[in-house]
């Protein structure tokens, strides 16, 4: 079962031929579990019991417009989590104190690469603690959309910086792409990571420019057919944008090339009139205008989309019924993003797709947010702030260990799992990260994962009294299946776990139903606990071993 070559396996056999035909009409067919648990292990971190029960009382539409409302922004900054281990803060902030409010004071590297990784905890307790709204998973997608990396920058991009942008890219993750566009070319952790604060009319840097168009907006598509000429002028455009020596945006009119500026017929030749002075700023909105003018910008971001929340291939078939009309959608909206996202999460595409068995490997952060949210891992109370850090580092560690760093995404295109062909997502399971990922399920439901005396474990007495009918064996393992599962499985497979794993070597289903009522009519019987716990224990450990589990 520890086995990536047959993990790899199972998803190929999952894998069947795309439904032909679907579009993005609205879909009007069945919305129970199946439907409900595709929607949300899709949208958010894992599909919790309360969560599908909740979605039931609404309608298909209802449920995906509220998870497309979005929330609040945090009522929390991150913190200092790193004086514990006696390092002492330089600038004087205190263990459990917030290094947010001492500006952009840039001391040394040491110090950065600690709050750097202190805002990595944080920003984990973030996405563990989503709600019913995508707006944390949207924000995770548009953070690898434009994929920074801090590890390679804590000699010259304060820490601050990444939550500033963390907090930009929350802001606008369900609004307007093309502000958000705007609001990332202009931040100051953009402009150093690709170099944009040294983009002078004397001397043009072309990074920023030829990101922008390659990997943020039209990409490298069939149609996408931007010069390098496109990529020099769109340079000259964005110069004079820079920061100052306490790592603030601002325009330096002196370093802007005010001349026009002529682009390809592939933007319909467009010229972009120069500016001098302070005017010569408005140029970029110029710029994005005539990107955003282009039909191959819209298809471009609904494929990264659909390659995120729907499936990594797509077919000439795909390309014609979904991302074209889409793209369309997404246009006549003026990339208004929550409109894009509510057509194709409405669409009979996307729930057709719940039918075909047609799954994507789990990210490494669906599988461990997922794990502790679908199993309702009891957490540290809110006030418990140390403990709190603990859990989000110790997620984040073995985030790491499986190679989706969020803050250290290793390319610019992204994590390689959402764009590299012809593997794709399969990229997430190798040798290494499946044996890790066996591991961390074994100990979660057995031991628990535990640092510094706090711990997080599976509590399956728990999860199973969240169920309809825990006392009978044959619907509990319906039930768990459909919150763990995605596909179903065989009934000779549920008859052996029920046998094998339930009633012990036993074909009575009365064994299972009788521990259980000895169970819950006197919980603190200890005998009575442990003859279920075991049991249950060994359940949830099989079903999380096998490939299954690992398909979202």
């Amino acid at each position: 079962m520890g086995n990536p070559t047959l993990m790899k396996g199972v998803l190929r056999a999952r894998a069947k031929p795309m439904f032909y035909g679907t579009g993005i009409d609205e879909y009007t067919g069945e919305w129970d579990t199946p439907q409900i648990t595709h929607l949300l292990k899709r949208t958010l971190f894992g599909a919790k019991v309360d969560d599908v029960n909740y979605f039931k009382s609404l309608t298909m539409s209802q449920a995906v417009d509220q998870l497309l409302t979005e929330t609040p922004a945090p009522t929390t900054v991150p913190l200092n989590n790193y004086s514990s281990d006696g390092y002492t803060d330089p600038t004087g902030v205190g263990a459990w104190q917030t290094w947010i409010n001492t500006g952009t004071d840039f001391i040394n590297a040491d110090m950065n690469q600690k709050r750097a990784d202190s805002l990595r905890c944080w920003w984990m307790g973030q996405m563990l603690n989503t709600g019913r709204s995508i707006h944390e998973k949207m924000t995770l997608f548009w953070h690898n959309h434009f994929a920074p990396d801090a590890s390679q920058h804590y000699l010259d991009i304060p820490a601050k910086l990444w939550f500033n942008q963390y907090l930009t890219l929350r802001a606008n993750a369900l609004g307007n792409l093309q502000q958000l566009v705007k609001q990332i070319t202009l931040d100051p952790a953009m402009l150093i990571f690709l170099n944009g604060n040294t983009n002078q009319k004397t001397s043009p840097n072309e990074n920023y420019g030829r990101e922008l168009q390659e990997l943020y907006t039209v990409g490298k598509g069939p149609d996408s057919h931007y010069t390098e000429g496109d990529v020099e002028t769109a340079a000259r455009v964005l110069t004079g944008h820079t920061v100052d020596t306490d790592f603030n945006y601002y325009f330096d009119p002196a370093q802007h090339d005010d001349k026009n500026k002529s682009f390809s017929d592939f933007y319909a030749d467009t010229i972009i009139t120069g500016r001098s002075g302070p005017a010569g700023a408005n140029e970029v909105d110029d710029l994005l205008t005539m990107i955003f003018n282009t039909t191959e910008s819209a298809k471009f971001i609904c494929r990264e989309l659909y390659n995120f929340f729907v499936y990594y291939k797509i077919t000439p078939d795909v390309e014609t019924n979904v991302i074209t009309p889409l793209a369309q959608v997404f246009r006549d909206s003026g990339y208004d993003i929550k409109t894009v996202l509510s057509t194709l999460f409405k669409s009979e595409h996307f729930f057709t797709i719940s039918y075909s068995g047609a799954c994507i490997i789990k990210s490494p952060l669906d599988f461990l947010l997922g794990l502790c949210r679908e199993f309702d891992v009891k957490m540290p109370t809110p006030d418990d702030v140390s403990s709190n850090y603990t859990v989000w580092l110790m997620l984040l560690q073995h985030a790491t260990v499986l190679q989706q760093e969020i803050l250290s995404i290793p390319l610019v295109a992204g994590w390689y799992a959402y764009y590299e062909a012809p593997a794709f997502h399969e990229l997430w399971i190798n040798s290494v990260t499946y044996t890790e990922r066996n591991a961390y399920t074994d100990m979660m439901i057995s031991t628990g994962d535990m640092m510094n005396m706090v711990s997080m474990i599976i509590d399956p007495l728990a999860f199973a009294q969240k169920l309809s009918n825990p006392s009978d064996p044959n619907q509990l393992i319906d039930d768990s299946l459909d919150i763990l599962y995605r596909v179903p499985i065989l009934d000779k497979s549920k008859t052996y776990l029920k046998e094998t794993l339930l009633l012990t070597g036993q074909t009575n289903d009365y064994y299972w139903t009788q521990a259980w009522a000895n169970y819950t009519s006197n919980p603190s019987d200890e005998i009575a606990k442990q003859t279920v716990l075991t049991r249950l224990q060994s359940l949830y450990k099989y079903l999380m071993n096998l490939p299954e589990y690992h398909l979202s």
